[in-house]
């Protein structure tokens, strides 16, 4: 895959901000400690900023799936999208829910988790991913016999949907990991 290199965006500040992003930079310097470099990339266009903070806080209120289980299916997409930043940044907040390493690295190289519910979550969420949301019934059905219900498979798309506008801006912009992520650094194998 070819890395954009014309494209040059400046990691805002709270203090460079665009007046409409520097409110949503201070929530997260408050909820975080610091202004994560992905949302001061989006920060360059506030309306991309707002959709995915609010999107998100959304998400957290509304869930119906488990804190771990949110991790797994945001690995799972960012994985299938190649994304360096939210796989580092997602291993990070996944050890921070105590999920397994195991599980981690599996999601990492792409290979089977050895857990069979988090294993057909993450395999949904990589068929939701790659069809861009045309799954099989053979995708859903896998995904419901393993105990997730049709709300989940609807929480599934916001999480794609969460991950689309991470995972792409990322990629053009080619945000550099924070140093809090760096332990969790990575680059999809090429087998």
């Amino acid at each position: 895959m070819t890395i954009v290199e014309n494209l040059k965006y400046e990691v805002r500040t709270i203090e460079n901000a665009p007046e409409n992003s520097k409110s949503t930079l201070e929530a997260s310097k408050k909820a975080y400690g610091f202004v994560p470099n992905l949302l001061g990339t989006m920060a360059n266009h506030p309306a991309l900023l707002k959709n995915y903070w609010e999107g998100n806080a959304n998400l957290d209120a509304n869930s119906t799936l488990s804190a771990k289980e949110q991790q797994v299916a945001y690995l799972a997409a960012s994985y299938e999208n190649n994304c360096h930043y939210c796989m580092a940044a997602h291993t990070s907040i996944g050890q921070m829910h105590k999920i397994d390493q195991s599980i981690l690295d599996a999601l990492r190289t792409g290979t089977a988790i050895p857990n069979e519910r988090l294993e057909a979550l993450s395999n949904y969420v990589k068929a939701t991913t790659i069809s861009r949301g045309r799954v099989s019934q053979e995708d859903i059905d896998a995904f419901l016999a393993a105990g997730f219900t049709q709300d989940n498979v609807l929480e599934v798309i916001t999480i794609v949907s969460l991950k689309v506008m991470t995972n792409y801006i990322n990629f053009v912009a080619q945000t550099k990991v924070d140093s809090a992520f760096e332990p969790n650094a990575w680059e999809k194998l090429m087998v």
